[in-house]
C-alpha cells in the first residue's frame, strides 16, 4: 500500500469552563492566551463568557488537530478561519451553530486587533441563508483531483462522491468486507452514530471505482501500514484544503441528488425539479418512497433529513 505523509493529533472535545494550576499546566500556548483574553475582555453576560471560554478552547483544540502551531491568538490568518469552516461543516454543524461560532472568531480577532483577518458576512463563507440544498451541491472536478498527491485520499474523496459516503467512512473504507457483488455493506465502526447501512451499486462506475480501489489498498482501508485514522485524516484535511476542495460533505449533496433522480426519473428540488406543491398524487408517493430509501442510504434515522441535501 502507498503511504501519505502528515500526523494528526486527536482532537479534544471539551474543555473546563473555569481555569485552575492544574488546567494552565495542561494547555498549550494557543489555549493559555485565548483564556487570557477572556479574563480580560469580560464584555457579556455571565453565560456569554462561559460559553465564549469553551467555544475558543474547542476551536484551539481543532486547530492543533488540524497540525496548525499558534504560538499566540495573534497569530491567527485566514487559512486557520476557514480550516475551522470547513472541519465543522464536515462535522454536520447546523447554520445557527456556525454562527455563534462565528461571532466568537470575529470576537477573537478583534481583541487582537486583527478584525481584517475574518470576512465581515457569514455568506461569504457559505454560512446562513443564502446556502441552500442547491449551493451544497458540489461535484468532483478532475482538475482539483489530480491536484491531491495521496492515492489514497483521492480514492476516499471518489468514494464520497460515488457512493455518498462521509470522509470517514471513505477512509476506514475496507473493500473486502464492503464489496458484496450487488451491494457495498458499511460496518458500524466506521459510520456515524454506529449505524451501519447498505448501498446499492447500480453503475458501472461504481463498480470500476471499487476494483481500483482494491488494486491500491488491498484488504485494508485508505490508511497507509503503520498509520492510524486520525493521521490519515489530517493528511485528507490538509490535501483537499490545498487543492481548494473546501466542502467535501458537498460531494454527498450531489451524490444524494444523483441517486434521487435515478429512484424518482425526475430531478430533486434543489437540483431544479418539480416541488412538492406541483407533483401529483402519484409523483408525491413516489417522492416519499425515494427519500425514505436515500435516508437509509445516507445513513440517517430520519426522512426529515433529506430536505437538506434534496430541497
Amino acid at each position: 500500500m502507498e503511504h501519505c505523509s502528515e500526523l494528526f493529533t486527536p482532537r479534544r472535545s471539551s474543555w473546563p469552563g473555569t481555569l485552575t494550576k492544574k488546567n494552565n499546566n495542561d494547555m498549550d500556548a494557543l489555549t493559555f492566551g485565548l483564556m487570557g483574553l477572556c479574563r480580560h475582555g469580560r464584555d457579556g453576560s455571565f453565560a456569554t463568557r462561559s460559553n465564549r471560554e469553551d467555544m475558543l478552547a474547542m476551536m484551539a483544540a481543532d486547530l492543533k488537530a488540524g497540525g496548525f502551531k499558534l504560538p499566540t491568538p495573534a497569530s491567527l490568518k485566514p487559512k486557520h478561519v476557514e480550516f475551522l469552516i470547513e472541519r465543522w461543516r464536515a462535522d454536520g454543524i447546523t447554520t445557527a451553530t456556525m454562527k455563534n461560532r462565528m461571532a466568537v472568531i470575529r470576537w477573537w480577532a478583534e481583541k487582537v486587533n486583527k478584525a481584517s483577518v475574518v470576512q465581515r458576512r457569514n455568506e461569504d463563507y457559505g454560512i446562513g441563508e443564502a446556502l441552500t440544498a442547491k449551493s451544497r451541491a458540489y461535484a468532483l472536478e478532475g482538475e482539483r483531483l489530480a491536484a491531491i498527491q495521496c492515492p489514497l485520499v483521492r480514492l476516499a474523496l471518489e468514494l464520497q462522491a460515488t457512493f455518498g459516503l462521509r470522509r470517514e467512512e471513505a477512509i476506514k473504507f475496507k473493500v473486502s468486507i464492503a464489496d458484496q457483488s450487488d451491494r457495498v455493506v458499511l460496518r458500524p465502526s466506521w459510520t456515524k452514530g454506529g449505524r451501519g447501512r447498505t448501498i446499492p451499486i447500480v453503475s458501472p462506475k461504481q463498480r470500476e471505482l471499487l476494483d481500483r480501489v482494491r488494486g491500491v489498498a488491498g484488504d485494508g482501508a485508505l490508511i497507509p501500514d503503520g498509520k492510524k485514522y486520525v493521521e490519515q485524516l489530517k493528511a485528507y484535511e490538509y490535501q483537499t484544503l490545498a487543492a481548494g476542495l473546501r466542502n467535501t460533505h458537498g460531494l454527498r449533496h450531489a451524490w444524494a441528488q444523483q441517486r434521487y433522480q435515478e429512484l424518482t426519473c425526475w430531478a430533486a428540488p434543489a437540483a431544479g425539479g418539480p416541488a412538492m406543491s406541483a407533483m401529483s398524487a402519484r409523483d408525491q408517493r413516489a417522492d416519499r418512497q425515494a427519500r425514505l430509501k436515500l435516508s437509509q442510504e445516507l445513513g440517517h434515522n430520519r426522512i426529515e433529513i433529506t430536505k437538506v441535501y434534496l430541497g
